[in-house]
């Protein structure tokens, strides 16, 4: 090897490393281009209709059938959920309100009488029941009997 060195760097340069400042205005002008001449900018309005929400009451239907499903209201509501949502994956808007608004009333209808069911069920185990088994115990006692 000889004592010589050598230079990677040509022009006018040589014998100086490249700054950052220079290296970075050489990016911006490769980045950014020539200058461009200043023209009036124009912009474009785009008016996007937004899209109808329409509720399909999915979930609602899926708990009134696993719940309280009375004369299968929730499976008969479930399957009109899953009409209204495949008429809006269609795009049929008027068709998903339609099927959505059937679905929404067969759900309130098995709601309410699911509550009613439970209410009247547990009034049955808690006033009618004992009453029942009470008459039951005094006939047993009365001696009464085949």
């Amino acid at each position: 090897m000889s004592g010589t060195s050598q230079h990677f760097f040509t022009g006018p340069h040589a014998q100086v490393p490249p700054s950052y400042d220079v290296v970075k205005e050489e990016h911006e002008v490769a980045v950014l281009g020539a200058p461009q001449i200043s023209a009036p900018v124009t912009t474009t309005v785009v008016n996007i209709q937004p899209e109808t929400a329409v509720p399909d009451h999915i979930v609602w239907s899926l708990f009134n059938t696993v719940f309280f499903n009375v004369c299968c209201l929730g499976v008969v509501a479930f399957a009109y959920s899953v009409k209204a949502r495949d008429r809006k994956m269609v795009g049929d808007v008027i068709g998903a309100q339609s099927y959505a608004s059937t679905a929404k009333s067969l759900n309130i209808a098995a709601l309410v009488l699911g509550i009613l069911g439970t209410i009247g069920s547990i009034v049955l185990l808690l006033v009618v029941l004992p009453a029942f088994y009470r008459v039951i115990a005094q006939g047993m006692q009365g001696g009464g009997g085949y």
